[in-house]
């Protein structure tokens, strides 16, 4: 019967780990560049009034 081949095991979880790190900086990035809706909403309604005017 072989031996199990721990280093490789370990390798394998530390390569996920590293993506799921890489994943969540990525949506904690987008979700840091895009402005929150409450935000956008009055700069649209202030808009609005000055288009009819």
């Amino acid at each position: 019967m072989a031996k199990p081949n721990y280093q490789f095991e370990k390798r394998q979880r530390e390569l996920e780990k590293k993506k799921k790190k890489a994943e969540k900086a990525q949506r904690k990035a987008a979700a840091h560049d895009a402005p929150p809706p409450s935000e956008a909403v009055p700069e649209k309604s202030e808009q609005s009034p000055d288009s009819p005017a």
